[in-house]
This record gives structure tokens, sequence and C-alpha cells, in this order.
């Protein structure tokens, strides 16, 4: 049987929908894909609201040539260049409120463009590791810093039809430097908006939005703002040190007409999610019609940690 390819042939690593929204290879550029920063409205010269989660310290999103210590220039998937997402040096304990800096976090700024609702799709090809910047201890193996990583997630952040709501996944690596290793949706739990910003009064965030960085956590790996995948466990191919990446296949599918999740999909194994619901809030001002794709990568110790993504495409139908 001969199969034909029409478009790129990048696009046969892809099972995207009958309608393809967007296709970044980053080899071409940033594609519209920017660091996550705050808003800058308040007087008297553009300052931030103060707020429980300081995101001036997020590390600027780069092109990168994934090039390491020991092997030199891994390139990328797809040619020389990949999306990098980048912490800095710093981490809270897991139940504690995450500190300026230690989220890597790019997003791309999109909105509906049809009236009909269905599903949607976001499927990439990534890679993770931390900063080869030293041993951590005389134990064997003490050189492989893979318990560095906390946590990193797909998500989309959505206004439409008068509901705000996030839909999206995260693969909780490690607590406090023990393994989880485990797939998570984006769900809030039942609690007030002063719960979910830490116990802060005041906080201009509401329950259910950026459950990347609010929300109770506790010391097991829950998260008020995450709920576990059943059957979630699976265990990547992280590789055997950390200048050694492999490129791995995500797959997110749901639904925003019923406003539920479907599928998730990691590798070569996909997990059926269908029936779980979003969190659904009021809406927010001047963000109707809003489809924001988010990314991102959370530190778990005082070394850097990086995601690499070489290609991502979403569709619907």
């Amino acid at each position: 049987m001969t199969k034909t390819i029409s478009g790129p042939l990048e696009l046969d690593r892809f099972d995207p929908l009958s309608r393809i929204l967007t296709f970044d290879v980053f080899r071409s550029g940033f594609n519209g894909w920017m660091t996550l920063m705050p808003n800058f409205t308040q007087p008297p010269d553009f300052g931030t609201r103060e707020t429980v989660f300081e995101k001036t310290q997020v590390a600027p999103v780069m092109l990168s040539s994934a090039t390491f210590r020991y092997p030199g220039t891994h390139g990328a998937m797809s040619g020389n260049y990949s999306l990098k997402l980048s912490t800095r040096p710093v981490a809270s304990r897991y139940e504690e409120i995450p500190v300026p800096g230690s989220f890597g976090h790019a997003l791309k700024r999109l909105s509906f463009h049809r009236p009909q609702r269905g599903l949607v799709q976001l499927e990439m090809w990534f890679s993770y590791t931390a900063e080869q910047d030293r041993v951590a201890g005389s134990d064997d193996l003490a050189g492989i810093s893979e318990r560095a990583i906390r946590a990193f997630g797909v998500s989309f952040d959505i206004q439409d039809r008068g509901d705000r709501y996030f839909a999206g996944a995260r693969y909780l690596n490690s607590v406090n430097g023990e393994l989880k290793q485990r797939w998570q949706l984006m769900r809030a739990a039942e609690c007030t908006d002063e719960e979910w910003a830490y116990g802060r009064k005041g906080e201009w965030n509401r329950r259910g939005v950026d459950n990347f960085w609010y929300g109770r956590r506790y010391p097991d790996g829950r998260h008020d703002g995450f709920q576990d995948i059943i059957d979630g466990d699976q265990q990547l191919c992280y590789n055997e040190t950390d200048c050694k990446i492999n490129w791995l296949y995500f797959r997110l599918l749901f639904d925003t007409e019923k406003r539920e999740y479907v599928e998730l999909q990691c590798e070569d194994e996909t997990f059926d999610v269908r029936g779980i619901g979003f969190t659904i809030v009021p809406t927010y001002a001047r963000i109707e019609k809003l489809l924001n794709p988010n990314i991102w990568v959370e530190n778990d110790t005082d070394r850097r940690v990086f995601m690499f993504v070489d290609s991502i495409l979403i569709s619907s139908e």
C-alpha cells in the first residue's frame, strides 16, 4: 500500500484531527511562543499587581541547539534548534508556595476562529533534563539528576461562551527528591478562592485558574489544582545521564463542547480520561474567545532544569 504525504515530512509524526490550527517546528523560529510574564498595568509607571506568586523571574524562553558538556550539540529532532524552557536554580519544598524563578513557562496567544465547538488536540515532541553542573554525593550514579525535575505540563487557558476554564495535564516527576512519575489532570478541588491562593486574602485570582502555581500542595504529591489519572503511573525514557536527551511524543485530546477530557497519550501509552470535566469559573475582562496553549517545567532542587520542544501541532474538529 502506497502512502502519500502532502505537506512537511514532520506531519507524519503526528496524528492530527481534521483541521490543523497551528503547526510549529521550532527550527524555523519561535512561531509566536513567548515567555509568560505578568500584566504591566499598575500606576504610576506600569507596575504589576501584588500577588502571592511572582512572575517577573520566569526565565526567558529561547531557541536552543541543546549543547551539553560531554556530547556537544544534540540539535533538535527536526533540525538544529528546539524551543527551550529553563528554570532558575531555585526551588521551595513541594508543599510550600513556589519561589520566583522555579518555573520555566511559555505560551502562544490564540483565539477561537470558528463558531463550532468540539474536539481540540495538542501533540508535541519534547524532552527534559536537569543541568549537569555537579555530582550530588558519592553514591553510585550520583551524577544523574532526574530527581531535580519536579514536573512539566501542557494546558490551554480558555474563555468562551460565558465561562473560563483550564484544560491540561502535568507529569509529576519528583516531590522533595522522591520520584513519583505519574500523570495528573488539571481539575480544582473544592476550596475557597482564599485557600486556592495559599491563604492570602485579596488575591486577584480565582479557584480553578492558573493551576500550575495556585492550589494547596501536600507532601505526598497531591495538589488542589490537579487530579491523579487512575493507573496514571508511567516511567518515561530519561536516558542514563543528564547530557543525553531522547525525544518523546505527547498528545492531549479534550472536548470544548462537552467541557471534558478525552485522552492523554505519552510515548506509546494512552490513558482514557473521558467524563472528567473542567473546573468552570466566571469570565475575566477583555479575553473572550481566548484559546492560549501553555507549556511549563518546574524545579524541585537548587539546580536548573530544562524542557526542550521540537515541534507542536494543535488541531480540532
